[in-house]
């Protein structure tokens, strides 16, 4: 649950607000005392931290469902012949070493090398993309995990478990987190950003025109009395008046970002999260609902594999030598 927190702590927006909620606060202290001072940076704060609240145990409570979802469907009950004994096992158990009997309608639990078999035809759709059935022998026994057994028999020996297959390796490379921002928190970040700059703007000008005034004399209490004298005014006195005019600056800056605006956003898209689990989809984190969202078209080949439709040089080879790179 921390680590969801500190995720949604990166939010650009977020980070604006907190800086601005820590200014306000101690400005807002220092002129007005600790009874109303805390007023606006509190409030600001409150606002951050239901959000960071909300993001993190929605994305938290749906790890753990999608975690526990993914176990129940991968827990596939095998039978195994280790040290002489067939016994049924989880899948999870497998280890290197042990002999696995295939029949049709199997699923490989893990990589191995076929020992005997007849007609065993393997299923390798789900690794390469392809529909045509593999014929397995003496000449192509290696097996692969996550693929299916489409005919025959046979038994084969696991010579790689979790991590340390093909399926397992491909799986890590799918679930690293490239830390890419979704289209709305780039939308969101462009919108922070431009009223932050908008705001520092506004609020540079008018601190350099009201320090100008104060510091020149042409600034008037209500009953008509200028509020500093060059060499008559006190030291405390200056200090403050200054205080009072950065205060100024810093509620234009402040109330410039929209502090509601993440909170909006959030629980609009855990709303949406909540109505996709009703109709029976289950939705790992909060963006990915408006990344989906925002997807116009979908390209897909008769497989079903996603595909950026570019072909890409992996090697190159110029008679008989191979080019290393091959980026040129």
């Amino acid at each position: 649950w921390c680590r969801f927190v500190f995720d949604a702590c990166k939010d650009l927006t977020l980070i604006i607000l907190m800086v601005a909620a820590a200014i306000s606060l101690t400005l807002g202290m220092a002129t007005e005392g600790v009874k109303e001072g805390w007023y606006e940076g509190g409030s600001i704060f409150l606002a951050v931290f239901l959000v960071i609240l909300v993001t993190a145990t929605s994305d938290y409570r749906q790890s753990l469902q999608f975690q526990h979802l993914n176990e129940e469907k991968q827990n596939i009950q095998v039978e195994v012949l280790r040290g002489g004994k067939r016994f049924r096992t989880s899948i999870f158990d497998l280890v290197v070493g042990d002999v696995v009997p295939l029949n049709i309608g199997d699923q490989v639990p893990a990589d191995g090398i076929l020992i005997s078999g007849h007609s065993l035809a393997i299923d390798e759709s789900s690794m390469t993309g392809e529909s045509k059935t593999v014929h397995k022998d003496q000449k192509a026994p290696f097996l692969m995990s996550g693929c299916k057994v489409a005919d025959g028999y046979g038994s084969m020996l696991v010579t790689g478990v979790g991590i340390n297959t093909e399926w397992g390796q491909l799986m890590a490379n799918l679930s690293e987190d490239n830390g890419e921002e979704t289209p709305l928190q780039v939308r969101l970040n462009g919108v922070a950003t431009f009223i932050g700059m908008v705001g520092l703007s506004v609020a540079g000008v008018v601190l350099g025109v009201l320090a100008i005034r104060y510091f020149t004399g042409h600034t008037k209490n209500p009953d008509g009395t200028v509020q500093f004298r060059a060499g008559t005014t006190g030291l405390k006195q200056g200090f403050m008046g200054a205080i009072r005019i950065l205060t100024i600056a810093v509620t234009i800056v402040v109330v410039a970002v929209p502090e509601g605006l993440p909170l909006a956003v959030t629980l609009t898209l855990a709303y949406s999260m909540r109505k996709m689990m009703l109709d029976k989809a289950l939705v790992r984190r909060l963006s990915s609902c408006e990344t989906m969202g925002s997807a116009t078209t979908i390209c897909s080949d008769k497989t079903g594999t996603l595909t950026l439709n570019k072909m890409t040089v992996v090697e190159a080879h110029f008679i008989g030598t191979r080019l290393d790179p091959c980026d040129d």
